[in-house]
């Protein structure tokens, strides 16, 4: 390959779910060329197309960067987990497939800290537009997108029993998470195409792939550096195969690596806090103390309960058997427990009525989930996730050294801001309303992790004993106008010409609800932005 081959208009670094659809939308111009850069592989074997085997996945490092946290001083010293997609598609070809757009308040938020262009009205036309959904219509959804939605085809039972619960319990239902109204209880719509997991790359770069001359996906390449001359980014420097290459920029370079490894590559190419850089052997380019800082994540809790049913995914010898007819009927129909996403159906609440939106999420699996699936337990049994929207504790990412290679720092200061856990204990409560439910009560057995919880003490100790992440970092090249922000409303990088960051690190604040969807349209109204500057 020749020098002139490796110089493309557009450099995307990360292919998840921002990084597809950026790229997928600026190669739709044919005068335009693009090169999209991936640490991970093209993200299209049956591990990934198959919804069940996301378990497979999220415990271990198959197509997932694994990180760990540091000791975390608001859960007793221990260390959290961060699992994280490393393919083509990201965190969307290893997550729970959950389409939740968040609250319209989060948006309306964001445009009043003077992030023009980002209120639910401006954005909405965007989550439209990259949404094909099967199931509901209306002016608030759209038809025709890449981003295949719909609701799960398992028909399970435990949805209903879990609902019931839930109605018995004084909450109110909902048939449309992303409707008029969040508050409420039902079924999550997943990112499912006839049953198979529909990632971001599915959606955005797979069908162009070898058709579009001018879109370049390079996998197995990990970004060094961004390449910066006279204030100005004009490329980035990779390592692929063991080799070192240069690929250059003639517009932009586009950091679309994810909330913790965005703000790794600003800092690795010299863009962060001085005094952090130069203690880790890192050259200066350009001070932006911003970087790496203001890192928000949904701190979780999981209720644990047994129950003798084999609807629900655990292991046993009449289970196995249980799912090798599942196996069988799901290549025949695409239907039934291997199409589960686990967490099939949930809710958002208000602990306090005076809230502009609801701040608590469940997620209900249809599974036992210890230590995220890394600890196995014998027999079957449900799960309850209690998800905190948002935290006000801020953590931050930061070096480890100057190596590339090495993994970031990852603090998420979980639980350090008082109100965080007097929530939580509300949440806690509420949510235990629902499992002591008769619909619920009827059917569960042992309970295993809050059996012996009874004061509001007892609470407060059993979560900093077992919360950690629900797998949604934002922030850590958080947009404003204000001097602690990175990037500004059309997501340039504050004080380096050709460079922006395009992923969920640009989220001023954590919304209210799974992150996968909004990271999509960011990558879609960032599309737009490019277009209209480069114009």
């Amino acid at each position: 390959m020749t020098n002139a081959a490796l110089e493309f208009d557009y450099l995307v670094l990360g292919g998840g779910s921002a990084g597809s659809a950026v790229a997928s939308r600026l190669t739709e111009d044919p005068s335009v060329t693009l090169a999209l850069i991936e640490a991970g592989d093209k993200g299209n074997d049956w591990v990934i197309r198959t919804p069940l085997a996301g378990a497979l996945m999220v415990p271990s490092k198959l197509h997932n960067w694994a990180f760990r946290t540091v000791p975390q001083v608001g859960l007793n010293g221990r260390q959290g987990y961060q699992p994280r997609g490393r393919t083509l598609g990201g965190s969307s070809a290893i997550n729970a497939m959950i389409y939740v757009r968040g609250h319209r308040w989060d948006y309306d938020h964001w445009a009043e800290l003077g992030n023009t262009g980002w209120s639910y009205e401006d954005v909405l036309p965007y989550f439209k537009r990259s949404e094909n959904n099967e199931d509901i219509g209306g002016e608030l959804h759209g038809r025709g997108g890449p981003l295949n939605v719909t609701f799960p085809r398992t028909g399970n039972p435990w949805q209903k029993i879990f609902l019931d619960a839930a109605t018995e319990a004084q909450f109110r239902s909902n048939d449309d998470f992303n409707g008029p109204e969040q508050e409420g209880f039902g079924v999550y719509q997943v990112t499912q195409k006839n049953g198979e997991r529909w990632s971001a790359a599915r959606a955005y770069l797979h069908p162009h792939m070898g058709t579009r001359p001018n879109l370049s996906v390079e996998c197995g390449a990990r970004v060094l550096r961004v390449l910066i001359e006279n204030g100005r980014a004009v490329g980035v420097q990779v390592q692929q195969s063991g080799v070192v290459r240069t690929f250059r920029a003639r517009r932009e370079v586009i950091v679309s690596a994810g909330a913790l490894q965005s703000p790794q590559i600003l800092m690795l190419s010299g863009i962060g806090d001085a005094a952090h850089l130069k203690s880790r052997g890192v050259e200066v380019v350009h001070h932006l103390p911003g970087v790496g800082r203001d890192l928000q994540d949904h701190p979780d809790f999981i209720f644990g309960y047994e129950a003798k049913s084999l609807d629900l995914i655990g292991i046993s010898g009449r289970g196995t058997l249980r799912l090798i007819k599942e196996i069988l009927r799901y290549r025949r129909e695409r239907r039934g427990l291997v199409a589960s996403n686990f967490a099939e159906a949930g809710g958002f609440f208000k602990t306090r009525p005076d809230l502009p939106a609801p701040d608590i999420q469940i997620h209900f699996i249809v599974a036992m989930v210890d230590d995220h699936a890394r600890k196995l337990r014998m027999g079957h049994g449900f799960s309850s996730h209690l998800c905190l929207l948002r935290p006000k504790s801020r953590g931050t990412v930061t070096l480890a050294s100057a190596d590339p290679m090495a993994p970031p720092e990852i603090d998420p200061a979980f639980l350090t801001h008082p109100d965080d856990i007097e929530d939580m204990v509300l949440g806690f409560k509420a949510t235990r309303r629902i499992m002591d439910a008769p619909a619920l009560a009827a059917v569960r057995g042992r309970d295993l992790f809050t059996a012996d919880v009874r004061t509001d003490d007892d609470i407060r100790a059993v979560l900093r004993a077992r919360v950690d992440t629900v797998y949604h970092p934002v922030g850590t090249c958080r947009m404003g106008v204000d001097d602690g922000a990175v990037v500004t409303p059309e997501l340039k990088v504050r004080g380096i010409d050709g460079l922006r960051v395009v992923d969920a690190s640009i989220m001023p604040t954590l919304i209210g609800g799974n992150t996968n969807a909004p990271s999509i349209m960011i990558g879609e109204k960032a599309a737009d932005m490019i277009r209209r500057g480069a114009a």
